[in-house]
């Protein structure tokens, strides 16, 4: 009789151990990867920019989605929302977009790590002179947020731009806007917005802001 109930005592505490486990696994910050800080400096800017924007106070998933709405719709005001703040952070996104694991890499070496894409990109490495950054949603972060979220939807839409990079990002926020305000209100689906629709869109404006 002890011994049972000594191996019942283990194997509840090997039950609770998994499930800290697991759920510090859940918890993981995939922005913690980026020793420089430029990430989470990143996204705290984002969600300032939008709360501030907004003003819909705490409201996480109306203010999200409001603003997805306005990208799908291209109705966004992109003279007011942006601040200085993150244009400077911009500025600093292509400067250090230099690593296969960069949120943004340049399209030629983006096509010589996956060749099997150059005849999909259809365009060249510079336009009017300017080199042309493509989000590279097969990196490390990008990959991250991806296998620690669990929506399928959130999974299929980044396995569906891992084949092709060149989805309008119109189109990507109709389809994050869709996705249930459950799943839709994790960390990684907002991170996810953040650079690929945020700072994506003032990658290729910021040189507007003088």
């Amino acid at each position: 009789m002890p011994q049972i109930r000594f191996r019942n005592i283990a194997l509840i505490l090997l039950i609770g151990l998994s499930a800290i486990s697991i759920s510090a696994q859940k918890k993981f910050d995939c922005l913690s990867v980026d020793e420089t800080g430029l990430l989470s400096k990143s996204f705290k800017a984002f969600e300032e920019d939008i709360f501030e924007y907004y003003n819909f106070g705490t409201d996480t998933v109306k203010t999200y989605k409001t603003f997805l709405t306005e990208i799908a719709t291209l109705s966004v005001n992109l003279r007011k929302l942006p601040t200085d703040r993150s244009i400077q952070i911009t500025r600093q996104f292509k400067k250090q977009a230099n690593s296969k694991n960069s949120l943004w890499i340049r399209l030629a070496e983006y096509e010589n790590q996956y060749p099997e894409l150059k005849a999909k990109s259809g365009t060249t490495d510079k336009k009017n002179g300017e080199e042309i950054f493509i989000f590279n949603y097969r990196g490390g972060v990008i990959q991250c947020l991806k296998n620690t979220n669990e929506s399928s939807d959130f999974k299929d839409i980044i396995s569906t731009l891992e084949k092709d990079a060149n989805v309008s990002t119109s189109l990507i926020a109709q389809r994050l806007y869709y996705i249930t305000d459950k799943e839709f209100n994790t960390s990684e689906i907002k991170k996810f917005i953040a650079f690929d629709i945020y700072y994506s869109i003032l990658m290729v404006i910021e040189k507007a802001f003088g």
